[in-house]
């Protein structure tokens, strides 16, 4: 067993592998592209622990660690360098660091969840950022409306099926560009709208109810 640690970055990687003892075996800097990082791990001892920080581009890291056969370790990146506490920082210094806290079995780790998980987390992801742009959207027809003393009237809610034939009467009330706007601004909720409806129904697929779920559901206050 080796131990060995990837301080990544963008657009490359800074590989330090230590044997068990601490002696130094090997450095060297991988730039990313698919296969580097497999195709340099797997000249290494098979099964041996790689540590690579919680930086934006762990999954395809994580992933062509174990393609490589090697047991990835994801480092909360904030309590290592607490941990460490290094005035200089450099990739050497990060990558030997970490491979220090592997050899003395103080690590801090988070879970990695298994790879059909981190792609399934990207529906439930996207569905918030559409979300959030969704009421972004409805917040600027408010605003709109707003700034000329127009209000839906006959509704308590202005995007259903009944307030939206009175929001696009108000909009004839506005002025012609600023009316041109807002109907641009409601073709892009419309939009928004139709692809978190193609995400819900995609979610109702890959997470159908199984019986874990239904006796969770059981439980006082969650049903």
């Amino acid at each position: 067993m080796e131990y060995i640690s990837v301080d990544a970055h963008k657009r490359y990687s800074f590989v330090s592998i230590e044997s068990p003892d601490g002696k130094l075996c090997c450095e060297a800097r991988v730039e990313h592209h698919r296969g580097a990082i497999r195709e340099f791990l797997g000249r290494r001892l098979p099964g041996s622990p790689v540590a690579v920080e919680t930086v934006g581009n762990w999954y395809w890291i994580v992933g062509e660690i174990e393609e490589a056969g090697m047991v990835p370790q994801l480092v909360h990146a904030y309590r290592a360098k607490m941990m460490l506490a290094s005035v200089n920082k450099t990739d050497r210094l990060d990558a030997r660091g970490m491979n220090r806290l592997q050899r003395c079995g103080t690590l801090p780790t988070v879970w990695i969840p298994p790879k059909q998980v981190r792609d399934e987390r990207d529906l439930f992801r996207t569905r918030m950022i559409l979300a959030g742009q969704r009421t972004r959207l409805k917040n600027r027809i408010h605003a709109t409306l707003s700034k000329y003393g127009l209000r839906v009237e006959g509704s308590s809610y202005a995007f259903n099926k009944k307030g939206r034939k009175e929001l696009e009467k108000c909009l004839l009330f506005l002025p012609e560009h600023t009316r041109y706007s807002a109907e641009r601004v409601l073709e892009q909720l419309d939009c928004t709208e139709r692809q978190i409806g193609l995400l819900e129904k995609r979610m109702k697929e890959v997470f159908s109810p199984n019986e874990e779920i239904q006796l969770l559901m059981t439980l006082p206050g969650i049903g």
